[in-house]
């Protein structure tokens, strides 16, 4: 079964859609339902490692967390000499055990395609990372690109949202999907019809009939639209 999840879970206007009561719960409260979640925060402020370590320990068994990769390391740097924050980002998924999911990397969206660098930061991480590269400049979309993901057994993020190619590429057992709203003009705006989940439900399911594994997150947050989707989505993969 594929794993389907939102791209965050701290958002008060959840309330009464998935959550009730206190802050402090409402990670329980996600996990009482959902299996898998994507770490935004990482991306502004990199967590200290004992964060890691106590999401490690208040998370069930077979839960997985997705980290998104520190802005420094792609935005601010764009991939870089890229080892030092490579340290910190290792040191802080292997906290996570086995809670430990994919790791997000989300490009710079000016960033254009340079092979040299990604392959030197693929290269330098750790065989036990499973990286998920979301490219958000168009030069990146090309057979040599999805070759180089290939070789070093990293997930092309499939995306969609506005003015973002949706390619259904597969460079790794991981075939990881960001939905990021149906809105054509704007990012994580709208809710996605049953008709376009049941889209993404074949597709997930082709996938999985070719031997993948798939994680799916939903980043349209508001009005709960993600939870509703990831519901909607869930249900008509089990059907």
């Amino acid at each position: 079964m594929a794993r389907i999840g939102t791209s965050g879970w701290v958002y008060p206007h959840w309330r009464g859609v998935l959550y009730h009561g206190d802050q402090r719960g409402w990670l329980d409260q996600y996990a009482a339902e959902f299996d898998v979640v994507e770490l935004n925060g990482s991306f502004y402020r990199w967590p200290a490692d004992a964060r890691f370590a106590a999401w490690r320990d208040r998370l069930p068994e077979g839960f997985e967390m997705a980290v998104k990769a520190p802005r420094g390391l792609t935005h601010a740097r764009r991939l870089l000499e890229p080892e030092v924050w490579i340290d910190r980002v290792t040191r802080g998924m292997h906290e996570l055990d086995g809670r430990r999911g994919p790791l997000l990397v989300q490009l710079h969206p000016a960033m254009e395609r340079d092979d040299a660098r990604l392959d030197h930061f693929l290269s330098a991480l750790p065989a036990w990372i499973r990286p998920a590269i979301e490219f958000r400049h168009p030069s990146w979309v090309d057979e040599n690109v999805f070759g180089m993901l290939e070789r070093h057994g990293a997930a092309y993020c499939v995306m969609s949202g506005a003015r973002l190619p949706c390619v259904l590429r597969a460079t790794a057992h991981l075939v990881y999907v960001r939905l990021h709203g149906p809105d054509h003009r704007h990012l994580y705006r709208g809710s996605y019809s049953d008709a376009d989940l049941a889209w993404w439900a074949e597709r997930i399911r082709e996938w999985e009939g070719s031997g993948h594994e798939v994680h799916a997150y939903f980043n349209n947050d508001g009005e709960g639209h993600a939870v509703h989707n990831a519901r909607t989505l869930r249900r008509l993969l089990s059907a």
